[in-house]
């Protein structure tokens, strides 16, 4: 029999992470969904019976990219509509372009009905209670891979659902960013941490259409495509949100645009592409999401060739369940 070999005492860089680790996590235990709103904002909710149509312009015209879902007829939450759905409605269209007049007329209530057509993802409908603590919220966004969780009450007095908000994972990291210092313990790197997407990437060129990037984001449940160019280096990245642009309007031609073409249609604040390398540390990308609006990162080299993505979920879920079954010890 091999004697069992001894554990090597933990390095001072692995003490902090896991202690900054479990900072972070009580710090989400102790919290509400409430804690992290904003003193104010604005709210809006898509009643089922809105036109998809209409419902895009909306979202367009406020800057948003997902809003609450209200059944009027019942009173209650029916899911959070996210440019997931308009991504569906793309691909009934593209696989029935004779339609084109039914997608028009399209309501929010029968996404459902492209749903099924298609054999996707059914519309998100988790939801959680804002007095729950916010590690409760984050728990429940990982099990749904949601990015995005609406916070539902109860009325008082007329015990119907109430739609809160909505509440974002960057918005939670920020907060975290923002009030747990303990973030500047996380400095182990990238590479030590296997965090991160480094194999099967899906990649587009400034050439390729933007209907085969909406394949690859569909078919790989990804919100996200790095651009390269002829050599591999990072140039520009192609987002979910991207779409919207696309189609505002009802005007679908843009879909057999260049990926090269369809991203001059951003608006001009737009906030770029945020990379980072796989020597950078947690406490950086915490320092950065502190300070800009960051939804990813493109890990590359030093030749700013692609390596890798690293996602605000793979942050999340770092964070929520790195050893931590060793917190009670």
């Amino acid at each position: 029999m091999t004697p069992a070999q001894p554990q090597l005492p933990l390095s001072a860089a692995d003490r902090d992470q896991t202690s900054g680790l479990k900072k972070i996590r009580d710090f989400l235990k102790v919290r509400t969904s409430y804690d992290v709103l904003p003193l104010s904002f604005r709210l809006i909710v898509f009643d089922t019976t809105l036109l998809v149509k209409k419902s895009l312009s909306i979202l367009l015209q406020n800057g948003i990219v997902s809003a609450p879902l209200w059944d009027s007829k019942t009173s209650t939450f029916a899911g959070l509509l996210t440019t997931s759905d308009y991504i569906n409605v793309i691909q009934y269209y593209w696989a029935n372009p004779d339609a084109l007049n039914q997608v028009e007329m399209f309501r929010l209530n029968s996404l459902r009905d492209i749903e099924k057509a298609l054999g996707v993802t059914p519309i998100e409908t988790v939801s959680i209670n804002p007095l729950k603590p916010l590690y409760e919220a984050c728990r429940r966004m990982l099990e749904s891979r949601a990015r995005r969780i609406p916070l539902v009450d109860v009325d008082d007095e007329t015990q119907r659902a109430m739609i809160v908000s909505v509440v974002t994972q960057y918005r939670i990291l920020k907060f975290v960013a923002v009030n747990v210092t303990e973030t500047r313990m996380l400095r182990k790197p990238l590479m030590d941490l296997n965090l991160g997407t480094y194999e099967h990437l899906e990649t587009a060129k400034m050439t390729t259409p933007v209907i085969e990037v909406i394949h690859k984001l569909v078919k790989h449940n990804i919100s996200s495509v790095p651009i390269l160019n002829s050599e591999g280096v990072v140039i520009n990245v192609f987002e979910a949100v991207d779409v919207i642009t696309l189609i505002k309007g009802g005007v679908y031609e843009d879909l057999n645009l260049k990926v090269g073409e369809a991203l001059q249609k951003r608006s001009e604040d737009f906030p770029g592409i945020y990379t980072c390398s796989i020597h950078d540390r947690l406490d950086t990308i915490f320092d950065t999401i502190r300070k800009s609006r960051v939804h990813r990162f493109v890990i590359i080299d030093e030749n700013s060739r692609l390596k890798g993505v690293l996602t605000l979920s793979d942050i999340l879920e770092y964070i929520l369940l790195e050893g931590e079954g060793e917190d009670a010890s």
